[in-house]
């Protein structure tokens, strides 16, 4: 019997021949990453364990990315722990300051996780990575310390859930606005410890920047991981920044699946996802007399230079909204300067819009973007819970840049043909 590419790579690093859903493995990891919010409580774990060292120092990844610039003194602190604990057990893979990214933007950029890679992040959305072709997913804090210090984790293997997708993009349709479909289609526990499979023609149509979008979103319908098959694309991203080895693996044709869904992109228009839950998904055009009070273009999920294009694309020429706080925030360094130098940072700001430097900030209410009580946001994030990005009396609204960026010229939902 076949197996999936999720079962083929926990079988390949537990060193099996084959595993099969339902089954308890112990799993070799090749990477285990954390963030300034959650390297903390994992190295105070560590500390009250006793433990000596980390299992591979070149395998342990800390970026401070949550609360940076520091917000505060209990964020100062945090970090000054981190990097502390780095220099003690040789940790060098710490980004800080001006090398500083998003996490789950910058560890691909960095060449640090690759096709076939097991990867284990104290952060959800560590399943980002699955676009990748790795497995990926997001762990606690106290499972990350024993991944740090063994180089092994158990997981239950998930069944796999197959999405084949099929049929031409619209304009200004990206991987976005597929997930959210998907999400509000299936629920936010449609996939609840299973694996998402992307595939179909139309998956290797996308680029790069939207597999991430929709990989890193497959944990808001309940997915322990997602994951695309390597292709022509993958392979020139992967060779662009890395020179390291890799392994793919594919799905068999025989493979099991819990179940399959067939879905054609051509009928996926512009997708909005509605207070307070990210299953709460509609079109674009239902929500024109929406108001808003605040956009946020970035975060680990939107915050890429696809991402930055389109929203330019949109905003050349034209004026934020009187009254309108729009944030834009490149996820790295990298994505910022590439903005630069082809014009987006300028014609933002020309806009009217503050150019935040690379952190998670807003998206979860920390810095950079709090919302107060009774306002409204839309933004490329990939949560809209209650409370999620401020007052708990706020309301988010999820979308793709495309939606964002004229949403900040109208000053309501909008489309972006209305703009322009």
């Amino acid at each position: 019997m076949g197996m999936t590419a999720t079962e083929k790579i926990l079988a390949y690093n537990s060193g099996r021949k084959y595993v099969e859903p339902g089954e308890i493995v112990e799993v070799k990891i090749d990477l285990a990453l954390a963030n300034d919010i959650t390297a903390p409580l994992s190295i105070e774990e560590f500390e009250k364990i006793g433990a000596r060292g980390v299992f591979d120092p070149e395998k342990i990844v800390f970026v401070l990315d949550h609360f940076t610039p520091n917000k505060d003194i209990p964020a100062a602190e945090n970090c000054r722990k981190i990097k502390e604990f780095a220099k003690k057990y040789g940790i060098r893979h710490v980004y800080d300051g001006g090398l500083c990214g998003i996490e789950h933007a910058l560890l691909p950029e960095k060449g640090l996780v690759m096709p076939g890679d097991v990867i284990i992040g104290a952060d959800s959305h560590t399943c980002t990575y699955g676009a990748l072709g790795a497995f990926a997913t997001g762990v606690g804090s106290t499972d990350l310390t024993f991944g740090m210090i063994t180089g092994y984790l158990w997981f239950k293997v998930p069944e796999t859930i197959k999405f084949e997708c099929y049929g031409k993009w619209k304009k200004w349709v990206t991987g976005k606005d597929l997930i959210l479909h998907v999400i509000g289609m299936i629920g936010v526990d449609g996939a609840l410890y299973s694996a998402m499979e992307f595939t179909g023609d139309a998956i290797h149509q996308l680029s790069m920047d939207s597999r991430f979008t929709i990989s890193n979103m497959t944990v808001e319908a309940g997915a322990k991981n997602g994951i695309f098959f390597v292709d022509d694309v993958t392979l020139r991203y992967v060779g662009e920044n890395s020179k390291r080895g890799f392994k793919i693996f594919v799905s068999d044709p025989d493979a099991t699946y819990k179940e399959k869904i067939e879905i054609d992109v051509s009928k996926i228009g512009l997708k909005v996802a509605c207070p307070h839950l990210p299953s709460n998904v509609k079109d674009v055009e239902e929500l024109s007399d929406v108001a808003i009070d605040q956009v946020v273009i970035g975060s680990c999920t939107n915050g890429r230079l696809e991402d930055l294009r389109i929203a330019a694309e949109i905003m050349k020429g034209k004026k934020v909204r009187e009254g309108i706080r729009c944030i834009i925030i490149p996820a790295t360094p990298k994505i910022y300067l590439d903005a630069l130098k082809r014009g987006y940072i300028e014609t933002f700001l020309e806009a009217g819009c503050v150019v935040s430097p690379p952190t998670c900030g807003p998206c979860l209410g920390g810095h950079m973007g709090v919302l107060a009580k009774g306002e409204r946001a839309i933004a490329t994030t990939n949560r809209n819970f209650i409370g999620r990005m401020g007052h708990p009396e706020s309301e988010v609204y999820l979308s793709g840049p495309s939606v964002a960026a004229a949403s900040a010229i109208a000053g309501r939902i909008a489309h972006p043909e209305e703009v322009l």
